[in-house]
């Protein structure tokens, strides 16, 4: 369907469940779509191909929205990277955590904003998470999460450098991932940062949503480490 608000592209509205309480969720109707009329997404580097990934809801972010339904929240700062359509930080924020969504698509804030109004949710923290530069209106966080973070290659050094900035003393990463080859290259660079790596192997969707192939990667610092 086609939507004022959405400047040229159409969406789509799907209701998530197995969240603790369904969420509406508008998204973009599939990968067809692209606008960038100001072109500043492409002033970002981000090509007409990738344009869209931002706002579809990918199963890896089921998968960590359905682990952030339990995950004990209290007293954590907490920043979701490359958020997309954010169902985790939605998940979290619900839940009344500390929560900063992020994201480098010029498109992430209006779409969290929108689907905040849908979902009847007050205002959240977003801010802009460029991995190849500082950032420095982020600060430090006690758990860092991502879903789906790793289809590039160069992703896992700029990533992986970026969660080390911005990593309190003692902080947890949770990565969930569809099994992509980039993975190996993000363990070893998160090694080499000095984080300890456990994972779980995931081979459905919550909710009886499906199979699903993939990973939640567990990674970790203690302040007596650093």
């Amino acid at each position: 369907m086609t939507n004022p608000l959405t400047r040229g592209y159409e969406v789509k509205f799907e209701t998530i469940v197995g969240t603790g309480a369904d969420l509406l969720l508008r998204s973009l109707l599939d990968r067809q779509q692209y606008h960038d009329p100001f072109a500043e997404a492409q002033d970002l580097g981000i090509s007409p191909a990738q344009w869209p990934l931002f706002g579809l809801l990918w199963p890896s972010a089921r998968v960590l929205a359905d682990a952030m339904h339990s995950f004990e929240l209290e007293g954590k700062r907490i920043l979701e990277v490359g958020c997309g359509l954010a169902l985790a930080s939605l998940v979290v924020h619900r839940r009344k955590g500390d929560i900063t969504a992020s994201d480098c698509h010029p498109l992430a804030a209006a779409f969290l904003l929108e689907n905040l109004r849908l979902n009847q949710l007050p205002v959240m923290k977003y801010e802009r998470g460029d991995w190849s530069r500082a950032n420095p209106q982020l600060g430090l966080f006690d758990l860092i999460i991502g879903s789906d973070v790793l289809y590039d290659r160069a992703q896992p050094q700029a990533l992986s450098q970026f969660i080390d900035r911005h990593s309190a003393s003692a902080v947890q990463v949770l990565i969930a991932d569809p099994d992509r080859g980039n993975q190996a290259g993000f363990n070893r660079m998160m090694n080499v940062l000095g984080y300890s790596h456990s994972e779980a192997r995931v081979s459905s969707l919550p909710s009886n949503g499906g199979p699903y192939k993939g990973r939640l990667h567990t990674y970790g610092r203690s302040a007596f480490m650093s």
